[in-house]
């Protein structure tokens, strides 16, 4: 059934996003995404204490098609 919108504010769009207004049977937004990250990167929280030795992130990556999303349409 139609619905009636009214004013939309809208900051931002990313790659993975879906912005949609009226009917849909069917959303699936596919996304991908490689990170690459040392130790001690994505700790989160307060007072954090991280001791960390000597670390290498190996970022070598030779196969060119990790995330082919050219089906997903």
């Amino acid at each position: 059934m139609p619905a009636i919108v009214g004013k939309i504010s809208l900051n931002a769009v990313s790659s993975g996003s879906v912005f949609h207004i009226g009917d849909v049977q069917t959303i699936c937004p596919v996304s991908y995404a490689k990170t690459y990250a040392g130790a001690g990167s994505f700790n989160t929280g307060d007072n954090l204490r991280v001791h960390n030795g000597y670390n290498v992130t190996h970022t070598q990556d030779p196969d060119v098609n990790d995330s082919n999303n050219a089906t997903n349409f």
